[in-house]
């Protein structure tokens, strides 16, 4: 069923937290306890921060939290930095519920009338790093409810590098408009999330809308981000030995592709002056990203993808350049696919990122190895 067709609504706030008479509150502890985000039965995914005293970090698409449990109750204590950030609560492996923490610490019922047993339960975020942060302090179980084992660590590792098509930016805007209301992104409807499911493997996101490897419509270029930990600290550095993918996919040139030929675009006169880049230039910029991304991950098959949306539609010079660069560094573990120009205005629905996670799973299949 489609996931805006089911039942979707903000969870009720049931404890609140804070500060009284200058004391600080801690969460409230159920019969059965609280479990901390350093809880050894809470599985992460994704690039998160633990760094802090209190709280675990969410910033990128993508990331989640996951346990398994006995029992029916469970609540998450948490704190969004903006109030604008959107989860998806997944019991059992539906996609049930969207969940808006707002800014004040509190906490919040996840599960609703689950039947007595064994359950899973993940925290996904759908929304990009630009919405703020998010605090996750733990979870309270309700009174008979445990937690279980972990689920065991995924056999296989996807990391995603690229743009608003891969952070799944107005995936269910269905009125075409591309409206830039964050209800609207949703990373789990992404073509990079759906394939990550098909293969049953773990999945690293880094994306951003409107970035881009030489340009985007804001002074922050991929290379700048790629290898951090918080996207919106320059200092904040990502430990890349903490997790190696079997597959990186990048999916970038999008947001080049347009403002290359935008000269009175302010980021365009910052860039490039008044003269834009040649072929030779876009296509150094570009392997230049791929080769520092084969330097972090030596063993790792890369996919330079393109599409679907007018970057791969017919005359366009950009898969060439793709290509180009591809052949130059002289890696058989580097390969490039493009996708057809899925010919409708705004970017991809529901269906179209479908598409996209079809051919990237077909091309998988076929071409790699894991």
């Amino acid at each position: 069923m489609h996931l805006r067709e089911k039942t979707l609504f903000i969870l009720t706030l049931v404890f609140a937290a804070g500060f009284i008479n200058g004391c600080k509150m801690v969460p409230a502890v159920s019969s059965d306890g609280f479990a901390d985000y350093k809880n050894d039965k809470i599985a992460y995914t994704g690039r998160i921060g633990m760094q802090g005293p209190e709280a675990a970090e969410l910033y990128w698409s993508g990331t989640s939290v996951k346990i398994n449990f006995d029992g029916t109750s469970v609540k998450a204590w948490l704190q969004d930095e903006t109030g604008d950030n959107y989860y998806n609560v997944i019991i059992d492996g539906d996609s049930l519920h969207l969940l808006r923490p707002d800014t004040t610490r509190r906490a919040y019922t996840l599960t609703y009338n689950l039947p007595e047993g064994k359950h899973t339960l993940e925290l996904f975020k759908r929304t990009e790093y630009d919405r703020g942060k998010t605090l996750f302090y733990g979870f309270d179980l309700g009174s008979g409810t445990a937690l279980l084992p972990p689920p065991p660590p995924k056999a296989r590792k996807l990391e995603f590098y690229g743009n608003s098509i891969t952070a799944g930016y107005a995936v269910e805007d269905t009125s075409g408009k591309d409206r830039p209301d964050s209800t609207y992104t949703n990373n789990y409807l992404s073509y990079a999330a759906l394939t990550a499911r098909h293969f049953d493997a773990a999945y690293t996101c880094i994306c951003k809308s409107g970035i881009g490897i030489m340009i985007s419509w804001f002074p922050t270029v991929m290379p700048d981000i790629y290898d951090r930990l918080n996207p919106s600290e320059p200092n904040s550095t990502w430990n890349f030995t903490k997790y190696t993918p079997d597959v990186v996919v990048i999916n970038l040139l999008q947001n080049d592709s347009w403002l290359v030929n935008m000269p009175e675009n302010a980021e365009f006169k910052r860039v490039f002056g008044s003269t834009p880049p040649q072929p030779d230039d876009i296509v150094k910029a570009y392997g230049r990203f791929v080769a520092s991304v084969r330097e972090k991950y030596p063993e790792a098959q890369i996919i330079c993808m393109l599409g679907n949306m007018d970057i791969t539609k017919a005359g366009s010079p950009w898969p060439g350049y793709v290509q180009q660069a591809v052949d130059a560094l002289q890696d058989d573990s580097i390969y490039t696919l493009v996708v057809p120009y899925k010919n409708t205005p705004g970017h991809p629905d529901i269906r179209e990122q479908q598409q996209l996670a079809d051919h990237l799973i077909r091309f998988i299949d076929k071409n790699i190895v894991w």
